[in-house]
């Protein structure tokens, strides 16, 4: 038995509202995972706070219709599809997925779609290879304390650099008077 108009609706909905929340979306060919296998995936991709979905393509089609963001998702819309939603940690998801994908042999990555614009599996691939957010905020918060200790450092010499000059100078007047 199919799914009524206000089901589908509801399905239409909840996409939209995944695809608001989300910096990254990505597709998957999920043909011959188990129920099991799925359930590996979504814990994966749990814990980096992401989320897998899947739904028909002419519900996606739906969600998307409209939104200038998501419409180049249609593209990848074809036989089974899965839909990775991506919220922050765009690395550490992809790495998750890649890392599910090679267990399992059975998915496929078409592409996907950020800040409006088409990915291809290589570019979705190259995301993975980032650093995660976690590094990310370690490199910055190294490079902000290498410059306040730079800054200090620099502070602190303007009066030990003053203070010889003023003694060179009271010196040199010494000199000149004696």
């Amino acid at each position: 038995m199919g799914r009524s108009i206000e089901d589908k609706k509801q399905v239409v909905a909840e996409l939209q509202e995944l695809l608001s929340e989300s910096q990254l979306t990505v597709v998957i060919d999920y043909k011959g995972l188990s129920v099991a296998e799925f359930g590996d995936l979504r814990s994966r991709l749990r814990e980096t706070g992401a989320t897998c979905k899947v739904t028909k393509n002419t519900l996606m089609r739906r969600a998307v219709d409209g939104d200038e963001n998501w419409q180049p998702l249609q593209d990848f819309l074809r036989e089974t599809s899965a839909f990775l939603f991506v919220k922050d940690d765009l690395s550490n998801a992809i790495k998750a997925y890649r890392n599910f994908s090679k267990a399992t042999n059975k998915t496929e990555l078409r592409g996907g779609v950020m800040e409006g614009a088409p990915l291809s599996k290589e570019q979705v691939d190259a995301l993975g290879d980032l650093p995660s957010k976690e590094e990310l905020m370690a490199q910055i918060a190294r490079g902000i304390n290498a410059n306040t200790t730079k800054i200090a450092t620099g502070i602190k010499e303007v009066p030990a650099s003053l203070a010889r000059a003023l003694k060179e100078v009271s010196e040199k007047d010494n000199q000149e008077a004696a």
